[in-house]
């Protein structure tokens, strides 16, 4: 039996593990109880943690079954763990971070310190003009389906370390709380929500992928983050191969590549002008495909590239629709713009990054919108549409700081 404090966890560990979780999402778990209420009786909660997984006695409780509706109509299940437990599987994620990261590939992007998606994308598009063919991959389900024992097998490579295994073991076991309250066993996966599990997923996919494409296919480069992956191909011929390959190495694996989503794509532009039904794909909310753009001598070409996607741009439409400004009339703008602008500031940090122009359309629709809310504040601009955008425009010139669109153009987007 375990005795008390024989783990080489230390009070230090959890308490950098907790400054890191409180920066992070607040949702609370099976428990009920904020990151917040967790903050009044800090002290205590954080020697209770340390106590017991310093003993060995620590044992994860149930994870919070969270179902957020996809842009396609279907559902994407998050795990949300207990405060608490978030701070353990931080311990565990800190300590297993910086030996794991040395050893992943240099095209996994995500969850990962020193890269992002931007890096992911960028890379994407230059490798679009060098190969005439892509292959978007899609994994069903991919951190429901883990296999445990597969995933297991590849951290003991890395790590030897009991106390850290015995933990990893203990959280994939964890039940799952439905949304109806039904506790659920788990033969397979790790929740997506979970802290530790990212870190988890990327070593799967490095051995079920990243070092298998390495070793088998040498000179198709791919880029991948988390369970989404682009690679790059010279012919339809290798792209076809390619798929038919991965669909036997993933089910080796104990994974399934999606039939419908995982596509053969042809990367057109004004060099390659011949027809093939599928000309497009979607990267983290980045869709890629011919688009028109100006060269040194400004003369306009076809160049294959990215920009924020139709999905993407539905889901921040649908974001903007739900404020229903027109309702807080009797808001200054100058409350308006503190409360909304961090958030079109991060839409377009994130999707302007790349074909900027096609962020216009949706600043055009909340300019819109805004033009709605003025309407219904003053009664002069009451059933006055064209009064009320020009007003606007005239506000965004002698205020164009208020939000992200009127900084940089110095007007409004409508009118």
């Amino acid at each position: 039996m375990t005795t008390d404090k024989s783990l080489p966890v230390t009070k230090r560990m959890v308490w950098e593990a907790y400054q890191l979780v409180a920066g992070n999402g607040k949702a609370a778990g099976v428990d009920g109880q904020s990151l917040d209420e967790f903050a009044q009786d800090l002290g205590n909660n954080l020697y209770k943690l340390w106590n017991r997984m310093a003993s060995g006695s620590y044992f994860p409780p149930a994870v919070r079954r969270v179902e957020i509706p996809k842009a396609n109509g279907g559902i994407r299940p998050l795990g949300i763990p207990t405060v608490a437990d978030r701070v353990a599987q931080m311990v565990v994620k800190q300590y297993l971070e910086a030996g794991l990261d040395r050893v992943f590939d240099p095209d996994s992007y995500g969850y990962r310190p020193g890269k992002s998606a931007h890096q992911a994308i960028e890379q994407t598009r230059k490798r679009c003009w060098d190969y005439d063919w892509a292959l978007d991959l899609d994994i069903k389900g991919f951190f429901d389906t883990i296999d445990h024992a597969l995933l297991v097998r590849a951290l003991r490579k890395h790590c030897q370390e009991p106390w850290v295994l015995l933990y990893v073991e203990r959280w994939l076991k964890a039940p799952v709380e439905m949304p109806d309250g039904t506790i659920q066993k788990r033969e397979a996966g790790t929740p997506q929500g979970g802290v530790v599990s990212p870190l988890l997923a990327n070593l799967f996919l490095h051995y079920g992928f990243d070092a298998w494409m390495r070793r088998t296919f040498p000179r198709i480069p791919f880029e991948r983050y988390a369970d989404d992956a682009i690679c790059h191909c010279r012919t339809r011929q290798e792209a076809e191969h390619l798929k038919a390959a991965l669909e036997k190495r993933l089910a080796d694996c104990h994974l399934t590549l999606h039939p419908q989503k995982t596509q053969v794509v042809y990367c057109r532009d004004s060099n390659r002008r011949e027809t093939h039904p599928q000309i497009h794909f979607t990267f983290l909310g980045f869709t890629f495909r011919p688009r028109m753009a100006k060269n040194r001598w400004g003369k306009l070409f076809t160049c294959f590239l990215p920009a924020v996607g139709p999905q993407a741009l539905k889901r921040m439409r649908e974001r903007i629709r739900s404020w229903r400004l027109p309702q807080h009339a009797p808001l200054p703008l100058a409350d308006i713009a503190r409360i909304l602008n961090p958030i079109l500031q991060g839409w377009w940090q994130y999707y302007g990054r790349f074909y900027p122009t096609e962020m216009w359309t949706l600043f055009t629709y909340f300019d819109e919108r805004l033009g709605a809310w003025l309407r219904r504040k003053y009664k002069w601009l009451k059933r006055h549409r064209g009064r009320s955008l020009r007003r606007l425009n005239s506000i965004a010139k002698r205020n164009p700081s208020f939000f992200v669109h009127w900084a940089r153009l110095g007007h409004a987007t409508v009118g």
